[in-house]
């Protein structure tokens, strides 16, 4: 008898992968291998599971089964060092597990304690992002590259690169003392603003919404706060969760498609979130560096969440808000979202105005030709919008999205000729 493993399995991915994988680094010290054993049990289940049933603790399972994996790994490595006995590498393994176990104490949540670990100075800024959301969300290479607008050799690549030099550089992968955190902080922080955004992020093979990654990076936010009491990046990004979480209801219709935020039906709104958010927001100075981008974020998500209509916008505000942030890191990213505001505050022509010079910044970004159409679109200018919704399908990797910019460049495509026709 066979049976349909595949929703627990899925649902064993979501909620188990990064405690697992923190789970066996704590036990072996040797990422690689605690990524591989946890690859290994799961594809053990896919085979198992259809068979057998799935078990009544699908996480004990599984973790027993990446153990068993490891060992096995460690027997054959002993065996070919011919330098360990045989029988030894079990008492080896249970060492391993008290060594490395007891350093990170001070942390008592699994996923926060690997996000520190993962979030080593000696590994460069970006492969620390990549190779954190690999192992705590389990981010394979095309979700990766679509979360941090990357090429997939790129992203590929530097997570091979993060891999080697962990290998072969003799870096302990442990968790810092106490008085060593906050030299981690602002990493920490960035990644688990990404595995809020991996949520919301439509990938190349459109799983949905991933609620469960929002909630997983809000819960860890509030632990590293109570952990970290007053430090300004980790409150800012708190209160721009929080923000940004509220509308989560109200982003899909019923058939899985997008609902861009004027058309969100705001009784879904979350308003106790919303109040939480504001609250934390409220009690924020002007800061610097890393927090002062969150909470300038954090603003602009808080005109959104108080504007009872979309008509109550306060654009000229979101549009001032979005000028500071791009004042405060020049990304082009930002200077995108600030045309959608300047285009809303001024006209289209001002919006459209901003994204020039921004294609070189930005050559892969299926949201620049899509903004751009739109623009024109309002302008009037037909042929060039659907120019640039084709441009905008060419480069778009999510399902979701390609859909509502197919219906955009229908829509310009069919007005265009309607006006010809007039």
């Amino acid at each position: 008898m066979t049976h349909d493993a595949t929703p627990a399995l899925e649902l064993a991915w979501r909620e188990h992968w990064g405690r697992l994988v923190a789970l066996m680094v704590g036990q072996t010290a040797r990422p690689d291998l605690a990524e591989d054993a946890v690859a290994d049990a799961f594809a053990a289940a896919a085979r198992t599971w259809p068979r057998s049933g799935v078990p009544a603790s699908p996480g004990a399972w599984l973790l027993t089964a990446a153990r068993r994996r490891a060992l096995d790994v460690l027997r054959t490595e002993a065996v070919h060092r011919r330098k360990v006995p045989v029988m030894v590498v079990d008492a080896d393994l249970r060492a391993q597990a008290a060594a490395t176990t007891d350093p990170g104490a001070h942390l008592a949540d699994e996923r926060l304690r690997l996000i520190f670990t993962c979030c080593h100075p000696a590994l460069a800024p970006d492969a620390r992002v990549a190779l954190t959301l690999r192992f705590v969300v389990g981010l394979d290479v095309p979700d990766l590259a679509a979360l941090l607008l990357l090429q997939e050799t790129t992203a590929a690549a530097r997570l091979t690169r993060a891999k080697k030099r962990l290998a072969t550089a003799g870096i302990p992968f442990v968790t810092p003392p106490p008085e060593r955190l906050d030299e981690r902080l602002d990493v920490v922080a960035t990644v688990l603003y990404l595995v809020f955004t991996a949520g919301y992020h439509p990938g190349p093979r459109d799983r949905g919404l991933r609620v469960d990654l929002g909630d997983e990076a809000i819960r860890l936010v509030r632990l590293l706060d109570a952990q970290l009491p007053g430090r300004a990046v980790v409150r800012a990004l708190l209160a721009l969760l929080l923000l940004q979480h509220s509308r989560r209801d109200a982003r899909l219709d019923a058939e899985g498609g997008l609902v861009l935020l004027p058309e969100q039906d705001r009784s879904l709104w979350r308003r106790d979130e919303i109040a939480a958010g504001l609250d934390v927001l409220g009690s924020l100075p002007p800061a610097s560096g890393l927090a002062e981008e969150y909470r300038l974020q954090a603003l602009v998500a808080a005109e959104h969440a108080t504007a009872a209509t979309p008509a109550d916008t306060r654009w000229t505000v979101v549009a001032a808000h979005y000028a500071a942030l791009e004042a405060h890191t020049g990304s082009p990213v930002v200077r995108l979202a600030r045309a959608v505001a300047v285009a809303e505050a001024a006209g289209p022509a001002a919006g459209l105005a901003l994204l020039d010079g921004l294609d070189e910044a930005l050559p892969h970004h299926h949201r620049l030709p899509a903004v751009r159409g739109e623009l024109l679109l309002r302008l009037g200018r037909r042929p060039e919008a659907a120019q640039a919704f084709g441009r905008a399908l060419e480069l778009v990797r999510s399902d979701t999205e390609r859909r509502h910019l197919e219906a955009r460049a229908a829509a310009a495509l069919a007005e265009d000729d309607a006006d010809r026709r007039a």
